[in-house]
């Protein structure tokens, strides 16, 4: 009898300390993850330091400017997680249950994916399901969606892991390359993509380490990459159009954000001929990964049903 007293007593004490260590190792700062449980940087400092007291051990590496985790920090967080995560789908099952569908849905996609594909859906499923939550980040770059703690990522089909499960959200996606008829009034029309080396080039460089992207072009079996050169590198497509919008230069970008414009004579289209088509969007999550109904019924709403 007294050592379940004893063991209940230690659950109790630490398991809010354990969800609050979490939140830390996932923000990697104290501020943040202070902001994000609703409580003082102080009041979180002194819970962490409670609980590697009892431990024994030291799980976080502090400076004045960064927190990293130990050995043992990382250890414990990798134990931990998928335990609560499993704990909260639960949770989120049973409520669903008696009332419907609920919960958080955590989506990493690129800025064009987001504006085009997945707003047009949420605004109507949102009203659907008042009670179904969706985060979504804007993010360029190739993003670890396991590791982050995402449900789902998008990204175009040629760019999904093998060992993901991929649901098709959008049609295949026609690149265009465009610039404003003030630009091309003084320059000319590029006829081969080589002689984008004779224009101003308003280049793209992903949110990565890598360098400026080299826009893909492929015609009768020939492919050839250009990066050209000019006064602007962004990394959005928005930022890009809105360059080329003012008649800065030439952009490469999706065929469906430009064609607005192209059909009001804002832009001109140039080397339709040789602009590739690449495999349209998807929605890909782990295969392990057992979801609720709510993402269900998302991926049920979001995927392709064709022209």
């Amino acid at each position: 009898m007294g050592w379940e007293k004893w063991n209940t007593t230690m659950l109790k004490d630490n398991i809010n300390d354990l969800l609050s260590f979490l939140v830390v190792a996932q923000e990697s700062s104290f501020t943040k993850a202070a902001a994000k449980l609703g409580v003082s940087q102080s009041a979180l400092s002194h819970s962490i330091r409670g609980l590697e007291e009892r431990l024994n051990l030291r799980l976080l590496n502090r400076t004045t400017r960064s927190v990293s985790l130990t050995e043992a920090g990382d250890r414990l967080r990798q134990t931990l997680s998928p335990r609560i995560e499993e704990i909260e789908e639960e949770l989120d099952a049973l409520n669903e249950e008696q009332n419907g569908p609920s919960g958080s849905i955590r989506i990493s996609a690129p800025e064009y994916a987001a504006q085009n594909i997945l707003w047009p859906v949420l605004e109507k499923f949102l009203v659907q399901y008042p009670d179904i939550r969706v985060e979504v980040n804007i993010e360029n770059s190739f993003t670890d969606i396991v590791a982050e703690r995402y449900d789902a990522g998008i990204r175009l089909g040629e760019q999904v892991a093998k060992d993901m499960i991929a649901v098709r959200i959008s049609p295949d996606l026609k690149m265009a390359v465009v610039g404003a008829p003030s630009y091309f009034s003084n320059r000319g029309i590029p006829l081969i993509p080589e002689d984008l080396h004779q224009h101003r080039c308003i280049n793209l460089r992903p949110s990565t380490a890598g360098g400026v992207y080299a826009w893909e072009f492929e015609k009768e079996n020939r492919k050839i990459n250009v990066r050209g050169e000019g006064q602007l590198t962004f990394n959005t497509t928005t930022q890009s159009l809105r360059a080329s919008l003012a008649g800065f230069g030439v952009s490469y970008a999706p065929g469906n954000l430009i064609k607005g414009y192209v059909k009001e004579g804002k832009l001109i289209s140039v080397l339709e001929d040789w602009c590739p088509t690449f495999p349209g969007f998807h929605l890909y999550y782990p295969s392990r990964k057992q979801h609720k109904k709510a993402f269900a019924l998302l991926i049920d709403a979001l995927r392709y049903k064709g022209a």
